[in-house]
């Protein structure tokens, strides 16, 4: 196998600023995480997530990070590189926003951020898996030079896998 650079984990854009987990983020992690429908996780099981994110991060060089606007200093949701479906190797980009900031950009500009910080790292590919119905996720990821690869189904549905080339 060969290594890889550790990936940055203090990401800025124009409008975002990507950081490393605080524990002071658990309780709008939950707040996200609640809005998928499927129940709110505790503020605790969500403190034990944070400490197994980080300690990823630490074996693996790669991270999902906190997104939050510049000039707010809100936390808005997260973005960054999990193994998810794929590997070390080829890494997946995965993202969550508050539904009360979709549709300003923010995805984008945070994934973009993440693109380039994967591409830091040596790296020559990374895949994304969205469920079929995620027409907004699919959106940012076309944007951002992401092709469709195969899709599966799975319990929650059909998953669109995508891939793109780095850098």
């Amino acid at each position: 196998m060969s290594t890889y650079e550790t990936m940055p984990f203090h990401l800025e854009t124009e409008r975002l600023i990507l950081r490393p987990w605080a524990e002071s983020d658990a309780a709008e992690f939950c707040a996200l995480l609640s809005e998928r429908g499927k129940g709110t996780p505790t503020v605790e099981h969500i403190r034990t997530s944070i400490a197994e994110l980080l300690t990823a991060t630490a074996s693996t060089g790669i991270a999902l990070l906190p997104v939050q606007r510049r000039d707010e200093g809100d936390f808005i949701g997260y973005c960054g590189l999990i193994i998810g479906r794929s590997t070390l190797e080829e890494p997946e980009i995965a993202y969550e926003l508050f539904q009360r900031v979709h549709g300003r950009g923010y995805a984008t500009e945070a994934a973009r951020a993440v693109l380039d910080a994967a591409g830091a790292t040596g790296r020559n590919r990374l895949w994304a898996t969205v469920g079929a119905w995620n027409a907004p996720s699919l959106r940012v990821l076309e944007k951002l030079g992401f092709e469709r690869d195969h899709v599966s189904t799975e319990d929650s549905g059909e998953v669109v896998w995508l891939t793109r080339s780095l850098p």
